[in-house]
């Protein structure tokens, strides 16, 4: 392994001086409440849209924002016209936050936003060249995917960049968790990233890397309908939630849909199921929502879709008992139609 890999020891003791400071700074920051903060300060501002603090950025980001892993989209059209209708529809409806993951995501995102950059915040990633793949597990080379990413999309900067780590259940050593987050602020400082984080579907590494490494600004983990506030051990008995506020972190529910499973036809307008469809993303949301700590970030995958996640902003968030019902239902059929690869989302019933 190189020579400049940093060991345990020192990369903790880095991260004690850097917490220290941190910590200073926290304890006279008061938390700031989307309704009191002003709207000149809100990126693509819309008054029909809800805004929620995001950690220690201080960034106010839209209740709903755009993930990655769109849905399926219709045949009948155009990739790239596609992202540019369903972007330019977010930025109508008061959407401020973008996530791409993967770097076709990247690709077509930061080509319809062209002249717009400055309605949205983005983040980015190359998923298929960083941590979770073997030869992409120290900071040199992530440092590299990273340059080349923003070479590529013409980016001088991101707002985000959120590597993605193992994704079913994996965890990483801790050496290669020293080495994430040593390029993670190494593009910090040299202002290649306003802000680093991660996104990772396993629990237990999640928590781990929140405690260690408080120096994180977000992390993105799975959030469903049926994700609750409490997970407690015998020797663990502090939720992901408690540490993220501890430390002041931003998090992103990322599958708020099970991957499309909540849903019993395709994403196309013209589906059979379409309106039912709906009305349990809904539903979801509106669940999800009741969580001031947690900001969802469905995949999009028309201009439709947008309309109706903007739509549950502005309903109400209590179910009365018909649609508790009808939501408990829902996601039951969920788990019963989750993919064999998709199955580690049931580990994400208790957060």
């Amino acid at each position: 392994m190189e020579n400049n890999r940093l060991n345990r020891r020192e990369f903790v003791r880095n991260v004690a001086v850097g917490a220290a400071g941190i910590a200073a700074g926290m304890s006279s920051t008061p938390q700031v409440e989307a309704q009191s903060a002003s709207t000149s300060n809100i990126l693509n501002y819309n008054e029909n849209m809800e805004y929620r603090r995001l950690g220690s950025t201080n960034l106010m980001v839209s209740a709903v924002c755009m993930g990655g892993h769109t849905g399926e989209i219709d045949e009948r059209e155009d990739e790239e016209k596609n992202r540019y209708d369903v972007i330019s529809r977010c930025i109508d409806v008061g959407i401020n936050y973008i996530d791409a993951c993967c770097e076709y995501e990247v690709m077509y995102c930061t080509k319809a936003l062209k002249g717009r950059r400055d309605k949205i915040y983005l983040a980015l990633s190359d998923c298929e060249r960083e941590i979770r793949k073997e030869n992409y597990r120290t900071s040199k080379k992530l440092l590299e995917v990273l340059d080349n990413l923003l070479r590529q999309s013409g980016q001088e900067y991101t707002d985000l960049w959120r590597v993605t780590a193992h994704e079913r259940g994996g965890r990483h050593a801790f050496s290669t968790s020293c080495e994430l987050m040593d390029a993670l602020e190494k593009a910090k400082q040299q202002g290649k990233a306003r802000f680093i984080g991660f996104s990772t579907h396993d629990y237990r590494w999640t928590k781990m890397m929140v405690r260690e490494f408080p120096q994180i600004d977000v992390v993105l983990f799975p959030y469903t309908s049926m994700s609750k506030r409490t997970r407690v051990y015998n020797t663990d008995r502090d939720t992901i939630f408690d540490v993220l506020k501890a430390h002041d972190i931003g998090a992103f529910g990322i599958k708020p849909f099970g991957a499309s499973s909540l849903f019993k036809g395709n994403t196309f307008i013209d589906s059979p199921t379409a309106r039912e469809d709906d009305r349990m993303a809904r539903l979801t949301l509106r669940r999800i929502l009741q969580n001031p700590d947690i900001i969802p970030i469905p995949g999009l995958s028309n201009v439709h879709q947008v309309d109706n996640v903007a739509r549950a902003v502005t309903e109400r968030r209590e179910l009365d008992p018909k649609e508790t019902a009808a939501l408990t239902t829902a996601n039951r059929e969920m788990l019963a139609r989750l993919p064999v690869h998709y199955q580690w989302l049931r580990d994400w019933e208790y957060v």
